[in-house]
Order: structure tokens, then C-alpha cells, then sequence
């Protein structure tokens, strides 16, 4: 099955491009990345942080069933433009990976339907590489897949 989700990785780039258009509306879409209530059902983490505004930032803690702690991203958001942009780092705890930038663009295509464009910028080409072979693409996706399912009913 195809993914919906698509990702540009260009060679020798450390860079990843990420297109997913949503059978949403555009405040929706921006709303499953805006509200804490939201975020934590379909990237099924707890959002403990999540400041929306120039200079925030935000921390996200997902546990086992035990309650272990598996993991934990964090990061400082640049520039939050509701239903149009938000610029934020992402950085995950206790694994080799450096932080990242991500630019996260939101477009109206009609006025049931938006794109999600998002430009993710690593420290380098290997790093970008190994978070590709360790299956980001399908995780990804399953994850956008959740979005669309959960935000969907909101309607």
C-alpha cells in the first residue's frame, strides 16, 4: 500500500522534505498540532509542555506499561503562526540522534481539505540517513494516518 505521506530525502542532503495533504480543514490540521489534548492521541505520548508562542517550548514523555519511561523529546519553538507556520526544534533524549529544525508549513487547499509541508533540517547527512534506516518513514506516516483518523471525528 502506498504511503500518503511523502518524504523527499535527495541525496547528500541532510535534509528530509515531508508532504501530507489531510481530508481536513485547515484549522483542524493545525489544532492536532497546537493543542496538547490533540498531540498526545495521535502521537500517543504525554505532552507535559507545550508553550505555543515565539521563544516556548514544549517536552513530550511516552511510558511503557509499567510505567517506564521509553521516551522524550523536547524542544523550543521559533515562530508560531497560527493555521500557517510554526518553527521549532525537536530533540530526542538518551539517543545518538542531534537535535533537528523543523519547518512546519500548513496550506489551505480547499475548504474541507489542507497540506501539511514540513522541512526537517539534521546536524548532518549521516545523521539524516540513520534516522531514515530506522524506519522514520512508515512511523511517520502510521502517525499521520493517526491524525487524520482522530482529527476527522472532530469535524
Amino acid at each position: 500500500m502506498q504511503q500518503k505521506t511523502k518524504i523527499d530525502a535527495e541525496d547528500g542532503k541532510q535534509e528530509l522534505v515531508i508532504t501530507r495533504e489531510f481530508d481536513l480543514p485547515l484549522e483542524l490540521l493545525f489544532k492536532a498540532y497546537a493543542e496538547p489534548e490533540i498531540v498526545e492521541q495521535w502521537m500517543g505520548t504525554k505532552v507535559l509542555k507545550l508553550e505555543n508562542k515565539k521563544h516556548g517550548s514544549y517536552q513530550f514523555e511516552t511510558s511503557d506499561a509499567k510505567g517506564n519511561v521509553v521516551f522524550q523529546a523536547n524542544g523550543v519553538i521559533h515562530e508560531f503562526s497560527p493555521n500557517h507556520k510554526i518553527t521549532r526544534t525537536f530533540e530526542m533524549e538518551n539517543t545518538p540522534f542531534d537535535v533537528q529544525l523543523e519547518f512546519l508549513e500548513f496550506e489551505q487547499l480547499t475548504d474541507d481539505t489542507s497540506k501539511l509541508n514540513m522541512h526537517i533540517v539534521y546536524k548532518s547527512v549521516a545523521l539524516r540517513d540513520q534516522m531514515m534506516q530506522i524506519g522514520f518513514a512508515p512511523g511517520i506516516n502510521m502517525a499521520h494516518n493517526r491524525l487524520q483518523d482522530i482529527v476527522s471525528k472532530l469535524k
